[in-house]
């Protein structure tokens, strides 16, 4: 507990703390839904499809917030027209726009002076200087997310598991798509300042997959999913500050590594609870 301490008193780590918090708030909600609808890969897309806009942001001296999500609008946006107006997969488009977009970024910020400097931090994110302007944006950013859930909610739960009946409904699913598809460009924006755009998929899958593990409700699924994250943010910022690793990384790799944790111990609990079921069937 005393290292846990000892790590959140400098001023610094209290916002890196925050403004990591506020992002498990806002991809946990969206990942949610980005799990149970299987859109991990369109997720880990639009991750990297905001990255020319953060890049022009960077290079041209206006906020990267603005820039990322044209960028994310543009990308899902993209993947819709590709979707609808040609015979490929959509798999296939979100691949091509994939490597497509984070190529024209990485080319852009090429063009800064400290090009290394500025790959890193735009990749893989700078926690540690997480400001309270950051936190200010990211809170409205938690906020939209979680007004956006509460009011679409039945909308969302009808187009992740029954989209027809959603059309007859009335429920609109196209543009039920649309709106989760902004409210993912919201939520990776928010977050990218903290962990980076590489690393957000990590807190946009991790806790959410993890939480499936235990619960199929959705409801319970997103708060548990926020606790995961939450566990994921302190030890990960914890272990950084002793250790000296990267923040976002480190928080990144342990909301993985929770999914593997959790998976190990409910198979190891069904295989005793069966073990104990049979051998009760024996003795009867």
């Amino acid at each position: 507990m005393q290292l846990i301490v000892d790590a959140f008193e400098p001023a610094f780590m209290q916002r890196a703390l925050i403004g990591s918090l506020l992002a498990v708030v806002a991809t946990s909600l969206v990942g949610t839904w980005v799990v149970l609808r299987g859109l991990a890969f369109l997720g880990d897309a639009i991750a990297h499809g905001v990255i020319p806009g953060i890049a022009l942001a960077v290079l041209w001296g206006f906020s990267p917030i603005i820039g990322a999500l044209a960028a994310a609008a543009l990308m899902a946006g993209l993947v819709s027209v590709v979707s609808a107006r040609t015979v490929i997969r959509e798999d296939t488009g979100i691949g091509l726009l994939f490597v497509g977009m984070l190529s024209l970024g990485i080319v852009i910020v090429s063009k800064a002076r400290s090009f290394t400097t500025e790959v890193t931090s735009l990749l893989f994110g700078d926690v540690l200087g997480v400001t309270r302007g950051d936190i200010n944006g990211q809170f409205v950013a938690a906020a939209i997310v979680v007004i956006a859930t509460v009011v679409l909610y039945r909308p969302f739960m009808a187009l992740t598991f029954n989209a027809m009946k959603a059309q007859s409904l009335g429920m609109h699913p196209k543009a039920t798509h649309l709106t989760l598809m902004l409210l993912l460009a919201v939520s990776i924006v928010a977050s990218f300042q903290a962990v980076g755009t590489l690393l957000v998929f990590g807190l946009l899958v991790g806790p959410p997959a993890t939480a499936s593990l235990l619960t199929r409700r959705v409801p319970v699924m997103m708060i548990t999913s926020m606790l995961f994250g939450a566990i994921a943010v302190v030890a990960g910022l914890t272990i950084s500050f002793h250790a000296g690793t990267a923040g976002g990384a480190t928080m990144a790799g342990l909301s993985v590594a929770g999914f593997f944790v959790v998976l190990l111990i409910t198979e190891v609990t069904r295989h005793l609870s069966g073990r104990s079921a049979r051998a009760a069937l024996r003795h009867t």
